[in-house]
C-alpha cells in the first residue's frame, strides 16, 4: 500500500517536473540572472541597491556570488523581488523518478540473484538462465520496497 502511494506521488512529481525539461533552457547567463535582468532593465547597481536596501558594492558582490554559484537563496530571492521577479527553485532529476527507482531495484535484484546463482552453481545446483528476467521481476515485486533501495551506495 505504501509503495503504491509512493509510486503515485513519484508519477505526479515526474509529470510536474517534465515541464522543466530540457534543463539547459534554464542555464544561467554567464554573469548570472541578477546582472542579466538588471542590465536588460537599464538599472544601475546603485539603483538596484536602493531597491534592495544595500550599498551598490553589495550588489556587485551579490552578482559575483550568483555567477560563482555561492549565493544564498534568501539573498537571491531579495534581489529577484527588487527586480519585480519571482525566484523559482527546483531540483530536476536527470531521468524520471520512476525510472530511477526501477533502475535501482533492477540493479539490486540482479546483484542479489547473481549471488544466489553463483552459490548454487558451486553446489552443482545451477539455475536456468532463461528465466532470469522473470526472477528479477518477481524479486523486485516480492522482496524489495522503495525504502530498501537506498540503504547502500
Amino acid at each position: 500500500m505504501k509503495n503504491d502511494n509512493r509510486k503515485r506521488a513519484r508519477l505526479r512529481l515526474d509529470e510536474r517536473l517534465r515541464a522543466l525539461q530540457p534543463i539547459d533552457r534554464f542555464k544561467a547567463p554567464p554573469k548570472g540572472w541578477v546582472r542579466a535582468l538588471r542590465d536588460a532593465l537599464g538599472m544601475t547597481g546603485a539603483q538596484l541597491g536602493g531597491r534592495v536596501g544595500v550599498r551598490p558594492q553589495t550588489i556587485e558582490t551579490i552578482e559575483k556570488s550568483e555567477a560563482a554559484g555561492t549565493i544564498q537563496l534568501n539573498t537571491l530571492r531579495r534581489a529577484a523581488e527588487a527586480l519585480d521577479c519571482t525566484l523559482v527553485y527546483a531540483l530536476v532529476p536527470n531521468s524520471s523518478l520512476e525510472a530511477a527507482v526501477e533502475a535501482r531495484a533492477r540493479k539490486i535484484a540482479k546483484r542479489d540473484l547473481q549471488r544466489v546463482a553463483h552459490t548454487m552453481r558451486l553446489e552443482a545446483q545451477g539455475t536456468d538462465d532463461a528465466d532470469f528476467e522473470s526472477r528479477v521481476v518477481a524479486y523486485i515485486r516480492d522482496r524489495l520496497s522503495d525504502r530498501d533501495l537506498w540503504n547502500e551506495i
